[in-house]
């Protein structure tokens, strides 16, 4: 499968352009890959509105999740993060939940800590 396939859901969205979650959007929008825009807050960049995370909206077809909320505050979404059905969760440098990782491996999903930042810079977003 192609990664312009390879729906990205960016959990933890932000309009902040000095934001990691902003960067990883931009650059997943430059490489063609699709992605949806979840947050607690409200917003909208690159002509996408984000997604309400407190209701946990339904998204199908998901290949990535890629992780920007804080490792204290992730515990209250691992059902959701999981509900999503993800082939991939990338774990960004300070959202390292062991108790998500191991629940995910459990379910047979790719765990990656990495920043999908670098990944998608260096060619490794597959």
């Amino acid at each position: 499968m192609s990664e312009q396939k390879k729906l990205t859901v960016v959990l933890g969205a932000t309009t902040e352009s000095s934001r990691y979650a902003y960067l990883a959007a931009e650059r997943l929008k430059n490489h063609g890959v699709p992605f949806k825009l979840v947050s607690i807050k409200k917003g909208e960049i690159f002509g996408q509105e984000f997604l309400d995370l407190s209701t946990k909206p339904k998204i199908e077809g998901v290949h990535t999740v890629t992780l920007y909320i804080g490792i204290t505050r992730l515990d209250e979404w691992i059902p959701y993060i999981l509900s999503l059905q993800p082939k991939r969760i990338i774990f960004n440098p300070g959202t390292e939940n062991m108790e998500l990782a191991q629940a995910a491996q459990a379910q047979g999903i790719e765990t990656v800590f990495g920043c999908t930042l670098v990944m998608l810079s260096t060619g490794q977003y597959n």
